[in-house]
């Protein structure tokens, strides 16, 4: 068979990889295209979403399209994996007869770096998915794409309209829920360098609580917590962070932010209420 192989990161999946797999289906005649997502881009060092969490959007993303497999290849590997392995992998499990190798225009004046690209340009031809500005070879066999998206961009700036209807959901419950660590882990810093103890987060965001976040620290003594709010209040202010209200005490300091919840109580207040075995036990009231 004649199949074609679209391998990336889809860190994460967004409407310029949907119209990719779309147009190479329209014009490359293929009997079967393979997606691959990475478990690691070999020219990076990290990713940001997780790689089994790629491949289940992807295959939601792909799932009515019967001609488009997603494959777990290298995400099994928990590796980087070049090209050229992948594609003996698919030589050797399949009956291929030619293999399209899609890649986006940003790379192709990389290929040569690639492992093996002299192997590699035996083995393949190459597909180039083109993008504006980025002038290419004539002789190259081209799909022409108009969304013009970076998944990087995306990562720092998630813009739910670049994201497939099928998938926004899941996309973006997983950005909601990692904005929302990175904000708690910038409250607990700050409450750790101004030396609160017992510093403790929960997440709450599936639990049908009022919010989605709760930090419990204990002070040093009657003044220290009121000390620690005018930290949070000075530091997340300058990040943009705002607060609802705020209830303070020599003993007790509650500081609603809205979607997350601060404690910072005495050593006497936090075991006389002991607010982190409710909130460990705590169950949606459906449950």
């Amino acid at each position: 068979m004649t199949c074609a192989l679209f391998g990336g990161s889809f860190d994460p999946p967004h409407v310029g990889h949907e119209e990719v797999v779309s147009r190479a289906l329209e014009t490359l005649h293929v009997a079967k295209i393979f997606v691959v997502p990475t478990y690691l881009n070999p020219f990076k060092d990290s990713f940001g979403v997780p790689a089994a969490l790629r491949l289940e959007w992807l295959r939601k993303l792909f799932e009515k399209k019967a001609k488009v497999e997603v494959l777990d290849y290298e995400v099994r590997q928990k590796r980087a994996v070049v090209a050229i392995e992948t594609v003996r992998y698919l030589l050797k499990k399949y009956d291929i007869e030619k293999i399209y190798l899609i890649i986006g225009a940003d790379n192709y004046k990389k290929l040569p770096l690639w492992n093996s690209y002299d192997e590699l340009k035996l083995l393949v031809e190459f597909v180039i998915a083109t993008r504006d500005g980025i002038i290419l070879p004539k002789e190259l066999k081209k799909i022409k794409i108009n969304a013009n998206i970076s998944s990087s961009e995306l990562r720092e700036h998630i813009n739910l309209s670049f994201i497939p209807k099928s998938i926004k959901k899941e996309v973006l419950a997983y950005y909601t829920r990692k904005t929302m660590e990175k904000r708690i882990e910038n409250i607990v810093k700050i409450l750790d360098e101004k030396k609160a103890e017992n510093i403790q987060s929960f997440d709450m965001s599936e639990r049908d609580y009022f919010v989605d976040g709760v930090v419990i620290a204990t002070t040093l003594g009657e003044r220290h917590g009121l000390a620690l709010l005018d930290h949070l209040k000075g530091e997340l202010k300058s990040k943009g962070e705002s607060f609802l209200n705020i209830d303070e005490s020599d003993e007790w300091v509650i500081l609603d932010m809205g979607d997350i919840l601060v404690h910072l109580m005495s050593p006497e207040y936090r075991s006389r209420y002991n607010i982190e075995e409710f909130l460990s036990t705590y169950k949606s009231p459906e449950n």
